[in-house]
């Protein structure tokens, strides 16, 4: 074996760990590099919704349902942690906990009934939950402030430090996000993940094989609504200004069509579907204008050419381009 088809092996071999690394410190140069606060204001924003897209893509993408409501409980995180660190006073780490463990609660009573459809009528389910939410947000002036939205959130602490920086957010935002990556990874590579890819696969098969496909269903949901209020808190605290239409149908759309141009099933997948239709308002005015138009026409070109999402095909063609310079080689 040559030194490069070793250093290729060593590559692939220990591929997850070396991306992590390579990652974080991308990351952790890029503020100094990048200082601007609008432009860490915009990255700050693509980890936060990578968080909720990673869960969205483990209900999707491994566990085959469909939500049109993920939105809802971004938006509980985000109410819940401002309106116990505000109106009740607790510290605002508590309160995103006590809010994520509300937060699962909702969707498992959510989720028990709701799961027992499939397809058109889950997102149908999961997408009235959102408008109620949403209707809840706007029209309950006293308690969230309604369209005029909910001002005065604290920013998060650790201990006598106060991150209230734009550099400072970075840090704690990413590494949030990183450890969400590292813990979906672990996940999808355990016995529950490829009980789950059974189970996108085909249900029935994967019910035969001795997977408890209802019970799974339930419980990625309840992870999936959890990461998404961990991201709504992580959201109010860094920006500390939250509003209804933050939190529309549109919302969860845009989470929906992340997961599908990122790659369904592929966790490093949010990571850029995240990231890639976060950035694309920035540069492209026509974009921002119409938004909701540009984001169907992707979702149907990603679905009609690379059905598998574009980091998963680009990452398939590397590989089969990989292949055959081995084969070559031979």
């Amino acid at each position: 074996m040559t030194a490069g088809e070793k250093l290729l092996y060593f590559i692939d071999l220990h591929r997850t760990g070396l991306t992590l690394l390579g990652l974080s410190l991308v990351l952790a140069i890029y503020p100094w590099v990048y200082g601007n606060p609008y432009i860490l204001g915009l990255t700050n924003l693509i980890g936060i919704y990578t968080i909720v897209v990673l869960g969205l893509n483990l209900f999707i993408g491994y566990a085959g349902q469909i939500s049109l409501g993920h939105a809802a409980f971004f938006a509980i995180g985000a109410y819940g942690s401002a309106l116990l660190s505000t109106g009740v006073g607790l510290w605002p780490w508590p309160a995103m906990g006590l809010t994520a463990l509300v937060s699962a609660l909702i969707a498992l009573l959510v989720g028990i009934p709701a799961l027992r459809l499939h397809g058109h009528y889950l997102a149908m389910a999961t997408l009235g939950f959102n408008i109620v939410i949403y209707t809840i947000l706007v029209q309950w002036d006293s308690l969230t402030g309604g369209p005029s939205g909910f001002a005065g959130i604290p920013s998060l602490s650790l201990g006598p430090w106060r991150l209230a920086s734009d550099l400072q957010l970075h840090y704690l935002v990413w590494s949030s996000a990183l450890i969400c990556l590292m813990l979906g990874l672990n996940l999808v590579r355990s016995g529950v993940g490829r009980g789950l890819a059974a189970l996108a696969g085909d249900e029935v098969a994967a019910r035969c094989l001795g997977v408890d496909t209802r019970s799974a269903k339930i419980k990625v949901f309840v992870l999936s609504a959890v990461l998404a209020s961990l991201a709504g808190s992580l959201y109010a605290h860094t920006f500390g200004f939250v509003s209804p239409d933050t939190f529309s149908i549109f919302a969860s759309v845009d989470f929906v069509t992340m997961v599908v141009v990122g790659g369904l099933g592929s966790v490093w997948g949010s990571l850029f579907g995240a990231a890639l239709l976060t950035w694309l308002p920035e540069f492209v005015d026509l974009f921002e204008t119409y938004k909701e138009m540009i984001h169907g026409l992707i979702l149907v070109l990603v679905l009609l050419f690379l059905p598998q999402g574009l980091v998963t095909g680009l990452l398939d063609l590397a590989r089969m381009r990989l292949v055959r310079w081995r084969q070559n080689r031979a």
